[in-house]
């Protein structure tokens, strides 16, 4: 007997968590945590996001990494924020995407 999934149990499912690095247009770099990485930039540029997203509007989505949860997903963003600016532009350099 197979247990029952998570809908037919009465959770709902647990969905994974994102660290996200923004670019904005004054070159500044701004992380933030969320369940939908699309629609939450799409607030950020609609100047309905974080204060400073509006003060320095995002041009483009530097990285995303997926986390099983909230916790490990904040975690990582603290983490994160703690290094100095150069250290994340490196960060960021060596782990782009390719065109």
């Amino acid at each position: 007997m197979t247990p029952p999934s998570e809908a037919e149990a009465g959770r709902t499912p647990v969905r994974p968590w994102f660290l996200y690095v923004l670019r904005c247009a004054s070159g500044a770099l701004y992380t933030g945590v969320s369940t939908d990485v699309a629609r939450r930039y799409a607030a950020h540029q609609a100047g309905k996001g974080a204060r400073y997203t509006r003060l320095n509007p995002p041009i483009a989505i530097a990285m995303v990494v997926e986390y099983p949860d909230r916790s490990a997903a904040l975690k990582a963003e603290y983490a994160f924020k703690q290094l100095p600016a150069a250290a994340k532009r490196a960060f960021l350099a060596a782990h782009a995407s390719p065109p």
